[in-house]
């Protein structure tokens, strides 16, 4: 990971149908003056490849930009936020990569990391967007090295983050990695958000039930669903598809691309994650009627499928308890 660099001019890169929200992070992290807070100040630099005319915006919106393709050069920090596009004009990726040569960081918000990926910036590199554009980016850069399990990757000078809020981890990871953790506190403190986040982005993707492709096994499939804090082995599985067991093992894989015990596993951390957003029982409870039978084998699966902890998940997916607000947050 290379470290040290100089973080004083941070530009950032709008592309046609640019999305509002991953700029206004971006501007929130390096363009405001919080130099009466003892954050260092940042020439700040919004760049467009046509600045006599307004970008652009998603949802209608349309932005006034004060730099052209130029105000990339010199920048230490080029910042590309998310955008709706897949395809950008050779002039743009030209001006990336020349700032990227000349020594400049370059940092992507959500589906950004296409404009990277464009440039040739992702090729051989680690790289990270949001999990639903994952396969997308993949397939049209397969030289990416996608990963779709993280809020950002730190590849040195390539920093690309996952979905949205996810931007914001990787701007005050960078601000805490070059300018030094009461920096990056600072900042995050006064945006009201946690300095750093634990877990990944697996924590946030939707887990739907795989389809069965056939009819054949839709009567056992669904009585597993309804019995999930039952005992299934596979042989009482087989008997109520009335085959045998090696027959049914075969067939389950065919018709829902993957075995019993991890279809099941699966099904059972979907309902936890419902317990879990929905009700107050204790995790002990949440195991139980998940179908786990002990908190250390819901930890377990748990875990190791959505990435973070059953009790992390529940402080920030919880929809049983209101939000309180600090005294001190409510006069920032």
């Amino acid at each position: 990971m290379m470290v040290g660099m100089v973080l004083r001019t941070v530009a950032v890169l709008l592309a046609d149908q640019a999305a509002a929200f991953e700029f206004g992070v971006i501007h929130e992290v390096f363009g405001l003056d919080r130099t009466a807070d003892g954050v260092p100040a940042f020439d700040f630099r919004a760049c467009a490849e046509h600045p006599e005319r307004p970008v652009d915006l998603l949802n209608g919106l349309s932005l006034n930009v004060p730099y052209g393709l130029g105000g990339l050069q010199g920048a230490d920090l080029v910042a590309v936020p998310a955008t709706k596009l897949r395809e950008f004009s050779p002039a743009l990726l030209e001006a990336l990569r020349k700032a990227h040569a000349a020594g400049a960081t370059v940092l992507s918000v959500c589906s950004g990391a296409f404009v990277l990926a464009a440039a040739g910036l992702l090729d051989d590199r680690q790289c990270a967007t949001h999990w639903i554009a994952a396969d997308e980016l993949q397939t049209a850069y397969p030289r990416a090295k996608v990963n779709r399990d993280v809020l950002f990757v730190d590849d040195g000078d390539i920093i690309t983050s996952a979905g949205t809020a996810a931007g914001i981890d990787a701007c005050l990871h960078l601000v805490r990695r070059e300018l030094g953790a009461a920096i990056a506190t600072t900042i995050a403190r006064r945006m009201v958000v946690p300095p750093q986040r634990d877990g990944g982005q697996r924590q946030f993707v939707e887990m739907p039930i795989p389809e069965c492709t056939t009819d054949s096994l839709r009567t056992v499939l669904a009585w597993m669903e309804a019995n999930l804090d039952t005992e299934q082995p596979v042989a009482v599985l087989a008997r109520r598809a009335a085959m045998s067991e090696r027959t049914f093992a075969r067939r389950f894989v065919q018709e829902t691309g993957t075995t019993p015990a991890k279809w099941l596993a699966r099904q059972r951390v979907h309902r936890a994650r419902e317990l879990l957003e929905s009700s107050d029982l204790g995790i002990d409870q949440v195991a139980a009627r998940s179908g786990f039978g002990s908190a250390a084998l819901l930890r377990h699966h748990f875990t190791r499928q959505v990435g973070v902890a059953p009790s992390d998940y529940r402080r920030t997916f919880s929809r049983t308890s209101e939000p309180v607000l600090a005294p001190a947050e409510l006069s920032a």
